[in-house]
């Protein structure tokens, strides 16, 4: 099944927007690291977030903790810094896509390390630097969706 993973998210709108689309699409949401939020139910509850409880929901410590979790997973790191597009990539049921902060992306060192699968959403406005982290989610999770006949 594919998995979603959010490394460090930091606004609390986009993770909530991220879960939704997980729980609409059953896919497993994997939070790893710390956040700049809490996700505990009294704080999603008051967040208005209803479809919590519908959220498969799993917290990692860091990357490695996830790696642990998932140890049949093949990663697929979004980075505004690959060439090769998200649609070029063959998903396999057992990918799992893993999205970087907000601000910053996902660790160099991480990227450098599995340059082999970063791929990227392309976007023809160079003036543009990227897009928000839940239309990002979006975008790359339906098209892996879409290619491993989950709909």
């Amino acid at each position: 099944m594919i998995r979603v993973a959010l490394v460090e998210p930091e606004i609390p709108p986009n993770t909530g927007n991220v879960a939704r689309l997980c729980a609409a699409t059953r896919t497993p949401l994997h939070v790893v690291g710390v956040t700049g939020f809490r996700l505990d139910d009294r704080a999603v509850r008051r967040a208005g977030l209803d479809y919590w409880s519908e959220v498969e929901l799993h917290r990692h410590r860091d990357v490695d903790a996830l790696r642990g979790a998932l140890p049949s997973a093949r990663f697929v790191y979004l980075t505004t810094k690959a060439a090769r597009p998200h649609t070029d990539w063959r998903y396999t049921t057992d990918d799992c896509l893993v999205f970087g902060r907000e601000t910053r992306g996902l660790p160099e060192e991480l990227l450098r390390a599995h340059w082999e699968n970063c791929v990227t959403i392309p976007m023809p406005n160079p003036n543009v630097r990227s897009l928000n982290l839940a239309t990002a989610v979006a975008v790359v999770l339906y098209e892996a969706l879409r290619q491993t006949g989950a709909f």
